[in-house]
């Protein structure tokens, strides 16, 4: 009994031991995050979950792994405020080799509490790119909503446009705010301020050795691995105060995309947004020319739906979605009110235009491709020239109803009348006055109709 006590003790010591181990000496790791190609509102919706998912996990270091040529604005300022507001260490690391932070990216770098770039890698181009009239005007809480550009497009929204003094004030008005954001976002975390603004005014980039001489950086590292050894030790300001990162040997994990963000990378690509809108449409109509099909009216509610959703969340030009619509509208309307292709080709016109006028933005990956406009152009030219052909042939079809499809026809006399009987014509009793005699079995020719009588006349077989 003793000896059974005793071997029941002395297995829970090992398991104590590792209780009060792993209580002693916790084991974080550290979640990669990456964000590879434009920045758009999926990215942006998959960074601020991925975050709040490492903060509930309770990791050591998040790591916002970066390649990308830059994106739209209102989608860069929700992954900054995503992560300023985060109670995790937040490390942007601009890798592998080749990779870059151009534009929106930048903003992003210098937001972090820790920038790191590997080898080979470089940043800058800043310059916002106008994505808007009036609504471009600063608003009172922060800056001028403006899309980072890069490269020869930056170089394009700062250069003052040919629309006069109001473009011009609007292109420095966006510019100045620009640089104050970034020179604030480099003063909160005592990086190089006068190349962050020379990155917005002036476009300029650097590569990631000239970056960490410049203070631009805080270190170069070759992969994740070697960045979190580098970070072991390291104090970081957090939104929920300062840490001492514990990076060496962490486990490392990559974030992956789920179903969620997939979907809305999908439907958020301008292209997708302008198909799902046209099919939409298109359906709606089909149902409503041919009710009891339910098919066409439950995919068409579903795609312009899913459609306007997409496009309240891109750099949207309302007065192109009008064109768009008014086109649709015409095309349709070919289809009811044939005017041998006027309304089709008026509509096909303002619905090209609206589509090139769509999205405000110069940002690469976030404009409509001229094939797709051209191939849907195409199609619905093909869908109006249908119809008015369909119109002119149905011109040239005899009449089959009515007064006149009645004059001309043949019918036979049912009994002997003189002046005045009945006649059979379509398979139909008929009252007929004739100025000849008409015989029982006679056939006749319809001259005229008078209310409810034919005029007919004797013909020879």
């Amino acid at each position: 009994m003793r000896l059974a006590r005793l071997l029941s003790m002395s297995a829970w010591v090992p398991l104590a031991w590792l209780a009060v181990a792993g209580a002693a000496d916790p084991v974080r790791g550290i979640s990669v995050i990456p964000i590879v190609g434009p920045i758009g509102p999926a990215t942006a919706d998959f960074v601020q979950r991925a975050i709040e998912r490492a903060e509930r996990d309770g990791v050591e270091l998040v790591v916002l792994q970066m390649d990308t040529p830059g994106g739209l604005d209102t989608s860069m300022r929700d992954i900054i405020k995503t992560v300023l507001s985060a109670s995790v260490p937040v490390a942007t690391f601009v890798a592998p080799g080749g990779a870059r932070a151009a534009s929106a990216g930048t903003y992003i770098l210098y937001a972090s509490p820790v920038a790191a770039m590997a080898p080979g890698t470089n940043l800058g181009a800043a310059t916002p790119v106008a994505i808007g009239g009036p609504d471009a005007m600063p608003s009172p809480g922060g800056p001028a909503p403006v899309s980072p550009g890069k490269g020869k497009e930056a170089d394009q929204g700062a250069t003052p446009s040919k629309g006069g003094k109001s473009d011009d004030a609007m292109t420095r008005k966006q510019v100045h705010d620009a640089a104050a954001y970034i020179r604030g976002l480099a003063q909160m975390h005592g990086r190089n301020a006068e190349w962050a603004e020379r990155a917005v005014r002036e476009a300029v980039s650097l590569s990631a050795q000239d970056a960490l001489a410049q203070g631009v950086i805080d270190l170069i590292a070759t992969d994740v691995a070697d960045l979190a050894r580098k970070l072991d030790g390291r104090k970081v300001k957090t939104a929920a105060g300062e840490r001492v990162l514990a990076t060496a040997g962490a486990t490392v994990g990559v974030a992956a995309p789920d179903w969620r963000t997939r979907f809305l990378a999908i439907i958020t690509h301008p292209s997708i947004a302008l198909i799902l809108l046209t099919v939409g449409f298109y359906g709606i109509v089909f149902e409503v020319m041919n009710p009891g099909a339910v098919l066409p009216g439950v995919v068409g509610a579903i795609s312009i739906l899913i459609g306007m959703y997409a496009l309240q969340l891109l750099p949207t030009n309302y007065a192109g979605l009008a064109l768009i619509l008014l086109g649709l509208a015409f095309i349709v309307a070919e289809a009811f009110v044939p005017s041998f292709g006027s309304l089709g080709i008026g509509g096909v016109i303002a619905f090209a235009v609206g589509a090139m006028m769509l999205i405000e933005t110069d940002v690469p990956g976030f404009g409509v491709p001229g094939s797709l406009i051209a191939t849907l152009a195409v199609t619905s030219g093909l869908f109006v020239f249908a119809v008015a052909a369909a119109a002119v042939k149905s011109r040239q079809r005899p009449v089959t109803t009515g007064r006149e499809q009645m004059i001309g026809s043949l019918g036979v006399v049912i009994d002997d009348a003189d002046g005045e009987g009945w006649v059979r014509v379509h398979s139909e009793l008929w009252r007929a006055r004739s100025a000849q005699p008409l015989a029982s079995g006679q056939t006749v020719q319809v001259t005229g109709k008078d209310g409810l009588v034919l005029t007919v006349v004797p013909t020879h077989e």
